[in-house]
């Protein structure tokens, strides 16, 4: 158990190092900028440091826009998800106040690029260990415990935001340069860990009592049970059928592996989901 922790904190650790890199040796000084509360960081920094000639570092900006969405998830979301979260915006805010900020490139399309596959990797194999870069992961988090919204709709808003004045603020081919940045980092994060909002479960066990009990300890979701048999062993068995969303993946296989670590588990992707979601 030990271990398993100490891991994901130097995963997340290792997350929040990547992050900074791809911002301080690509996106910054290229005036192209990621997705997300760190996207409005980014900005809000520059349009600081270029119109009113006030300079604060994206470190400092990106700490204080995640504080308030860290308390709100400390209650709604749970403490240890939470507690790694902070670790990421943490580390990501230091590492970006003594990284110093280099152009490795002068070409826009390279920073664009390496800036958005860098910082894929980064959420991705964050999100994989289950903890998030906080911000709008946090956002989504709680919101899709409220309500069965589409949570990408809330990611796309605040992306076109950073898009649009991207372009007011600067150039309009920063604009496309950063729309080209978002898509990279998005394309990485899916090759790493699912960006769909929702994925279905489909678990063969023979525990299927004792995994319905930890799951709803856990989750709020209706689970659907089916008689299923071995075809080789012959051996009854249960089919657990349950569509939750990418933040509660790393829940479910925690869960599974603490109850019946031998059960089978397929997970797929859900286009989309209709009648009820939760479980009243």
């Amino acid at each position: 158990m030990f271990m398993m922790e100490a891991r994901r904190i130097i995963v997340v650790i290792f997350g929040a190092l990547l992050n900074a890199i791809s911002l301080n040796f690509f996106l910054i000084g290229a005036n192209v900028y990621a997705s997300g509360f760190t996207g409005a960081a980014q900005l809000l920094a520059s349009v600081f440091n270029d119109f009113i000639g006030f300079n604060v570092s994206t470190g400092i900006l990106l700490l204080l826009l995640n504080v308030p969405v860290l308390i709100v998830g400390w209650y709604k979301v749970g403490k240890g998800f939470t507690i790694y979260s902070i670790f990421s915006v943490f580390f990501t805010s230091l590492f970006l106040q003594f990284i110093p900020v280099i152009a490795l490139s002068n070409d826009i399309m390279l920073n664009a690029v390496f800036g958005g596959v860098i910082s894929g990797i980064a959420v991705g194999f964050t999100l994989k260990s289950g903890a998030s870069t906080g911000g709008m992961d946090i956002v989504a988090m709680i919101l899709s415990r409220l309500k069965d919204k589409p949570i990408g709709n809330y990611f796309l808003t605040m992306n076109a935001v950073i898009i649009v004045l991207a372009g007011v603020f600067y150039e309009p081919e920063n604009a496309l340069y950063t729309m080209l940045t978002l898509y990279v980092s998005t394309r990485v994060i899916d090759a790493i860990h699912t960006r769909h909002e929702k994925v279905t479960a489909m678990i063969v066990t023979l525990k299927a009592d004792e995994l319905q009990a930890a799951i709803h300890k856990k989750m709020v979701r209706g689970i659907t049970i089916l008689p299923a048999k071995g075809a080789y062993t012959k051996a009854d068995k249960s089919l657990m059928y349950l569509v939750i969303t990418r933040y509660e993946l790393y829940d479910l296989e925690k869960i599974i592996n603490e109850v019946d670590p031998n059960a089978f588990t397929n997970i797929v992707e859900t286009a989309g989901v209709y009648g009820f979601f939760r479980r009243d």
